[in-house]
């Protein structure tokens, strides 16, 4: 209790008074005395009488107390305002200025709602990927439904504005293409295309087949989709095809995309083995009549040889002997079956050490399998040719090593022995790819071969992200061939802006801002220190904890927009969270200031 008692009028205040005190140890400590006194004039004197001693309270009633001598009126706490709404706004509204800095609404179309909401699954894919069902719910929960228009739309104006977005991607990716594949912004004329795979939820597709599985979904109905990029790996293009096409026919269609839609007449196409095939590169250069086309308009490719052509060119003193690889990693060669072409033949070593030791792990898993089948024959547990050979197909495979044993079966006995000239030849080969170009080397030295080969890392990692990572293109539910395509270029639409995020928050994330060019193009990649000091310390500089792409999001969808009401008031305002500081600086990094509202 304070009891205030004073035999003259005048105004109050809190006064606080510093003094420092020096102890015998020499310490300095410094005690503060809280005091509410009142000013007053006795004749010509300012006087100043102590009227209570505040020092003991907390500091909240002493700024409660001083506030109130100040004149201000108090409110009991929680009523002065109130939050009447709560959205997640930060981790769109950060997605929503990168695709506005990108020019991806302009390059979607003509504005319009069928825009707007083709603007909205692709920003929804990046901040949080889901099913075109969840999606709709979901844009009522944050900022982008209400700003953007789409809060309030049906599956029906969803799946229009999909059928809306195919019908366009011709012209957006002949814009992608212009910005990243012309000439001018892509010197050496090089563009990088992949394949996967990806199952489907249903049976009734036109595009869903039986094919070989890249997501390991063996049972299932799948689609194939090709992903073109620029040398960085920069998303441009992407293209769907039935469950069951095989690269070559998928690289035959991107080239004729690129030649005759993108009209671009030379270029250097990196595929991987297997898919630019000698019948391809041959029909690759011709008119649509069968004859060759015009230098001008001829174009060239790097790509890898198969373990067969590898091993006919070490075979019999061929041109590819271990000699070459005493002093260098790679060396260049020719060969009568390849005339016209560079072959650039590479040995890693780090990959041959591990290949043998990944060989002899499986031989090793399998023969422990067929262990239990070998103890029941010896003891007539398990009897008969058929019956034996039956047990044997279920496990020798399991590992796909069967090519490298030697099974023997007879009605009571059964031998396994490892086949060591199967094993040995294809030791021989561990670590060994050979490249192929007809590009000169005026252009491209072996060197810079190996290195735009390697580059196809690149589209690996965008299909890494489009599946999996960050934008869950997989499993895909939709049933008419057109939605799917319009979804897998969503996503492919979705992995370009991601490409560009990742790359602008890279200080924030995990991510590697400044990798070191390797000398030796053969050798693994390695990080930087900085990298590595990421991954070793978890916090920056400052103590901050870097994020994971997907946690950067997370982390700005804690900024939220909230609807605040005033006391006596019926008006609410929109007020942002105040923002923490990896908030800040994700929109720095983006070069735009954080906004109230998405447009």
């Amino acid at each position: 209790m304070i009891v205030v008692m004073t035999a003259h009028g005048g105004a109050m205040h809190v006064a606080r008074n510093r003094r420092t005190y020096t102890a015998k140890s020499g310490e300095q400590r410094v005690y503060e005395s809280v005091l509410v006194r009142r000013t007053y004039r006795d004749g010509a004197k300012v006087r100043h009488e102590t009227l209570a001693n505040l020092s003991a309270l907390p500091a909240d009633a002493v700024a409660a107390i001083e506030a109130t001598l100040k004149g201000e009126r108090l409110v009991p706490a929680g009523k002065a305002v109130q939050i009447t709404a709560s959205v997640p706004h930060g981790h769109v509204a950060a997605v929503h200025a990168a695709a506005v800095q990108l020019g991806l609404p302009a390059l979607l179309g003509p504005a319009g709602r069928a825009r707007d909401l083709a603007l909205a699954l692709i920003i929804s894919r990046v901040a949080a990927p889901a099913s075109k069902l969840s999606t709709l719910t979901w844009w009522a929960d944050v900022t982008l439904g209400a700003d953007l228009g789409v809060a309030g739309a049906s599956t029906d104006d969803i799946y229009a504005a999909m059928d809306w977005l195919e019908h366009r991607q011709d012209a957006i990716e002949a814009e992608l293409a212009r910005r990243h594949l012309a000439p001018a912004a892509n010197p050496p004329k090089m563009a990088l295309f992949d394949l996967s795979s990806s199952w489907l939820e249903g049976r009734h597709c036109p595009l869903a087949a039986r094919g070989y599985s890249r997501d390991g979904k063996k049972g299932k109905l799948q689609i194939e989709y090709g992903l073109l990029t620029d040398p960085e790996g920069r998303p441009v293009a992407v293209r769907v095809f039935p469950g069951n096409t095989g690269d070559p026919g998928a690289f035959t269609e991107i080239v004729e995309v690129v030649r005759d839609k993108f009209g671009l007449a030379q270029m250097v196409m990196v595929g991987d083995r297997g898919m630019i095939t000698s019948a391809r590169i041959q029909a690759m250069n011709q008119a649509g009549d069968g004859t060759a086309r015009p230098d001008a308009d001829t174009y060239e490719w790097i790509t890898a040889l198969r373990a067969p052509a590898i091993r006919k060119l070490m075979a019999d003193d061929g041109p590819l002997q271990l000699s070459l690889f005493d002093q260098q990693d790679l060396a260049e060669i020719t060969s009568d079956d390849f005339p016209g072409e560079r072959l650039i033949a590479c040995r890693n070593p780090v990959l041959a050490a591990d290949r043998a030791r990944k060989r002899e792990d499986l031989l090793a898993a399998t023969e422990k399998l067929l262990a239990p089948l070998l103890a029941r024959v010896q003891a007539g547990r398990l009897a008969g040719a058929g019956p034996i050979g039956v047990e044997v197909g279920k496990v020798i495979n399991t590992y796909k090593t069967g090519k490298h044993f030697a099974v023997t079966i007879t009605g009571t006995t059964l031998a396994i022995e490892r086949r060591q000239d199967r094993i040995d030849a294809e030791a021989a080969l561990d670590g060994f790819y050979v490249l192929r170009t007809p590009v000169p080397a005026a252009e491209l030295d072996a060197a810079a071969v190996v290195t735009a080969y390697k580059n196809l890392k690149y589209v690996e990692r965008d299909f890494r992200h489009i599946k999996s990572d960050d934008l869950d293109l997989r499993p895909v539910f939709h049933r008419l061939e057109e939605r799917v395509k319009a979804h897998v270029l969503i996503c492919m639409l979705a992995c370009y802006l991601t490409w560009h995020l990742r790359r602008t928050w890279a200080p924030l994330t995990f991510t590697d801002q400044d990798p070191p060019a390797p000398r030796n193009p053969v050798a693994p990649a390695r990080r930087s220190a900085t990298a590595q000091a990421k991954a070793s310390g978890q916090h920056d500089p400052a103590g901050r904890p870097y994020h994971s792409f997907r946690g950067l999001l997370d982390h700005l969808a804690t900024l939220t927009r909230n609807q605040v009401r005033y006391t006596g008031t019926q008006i609410t305002i929109p007020m942002l969270a105040e923002p923490t500081s990896t908030q800040r600086q994700a929109f720095e990094l983006l070069g735009a200031p954080i906004p109230l509202t998405l447009k």
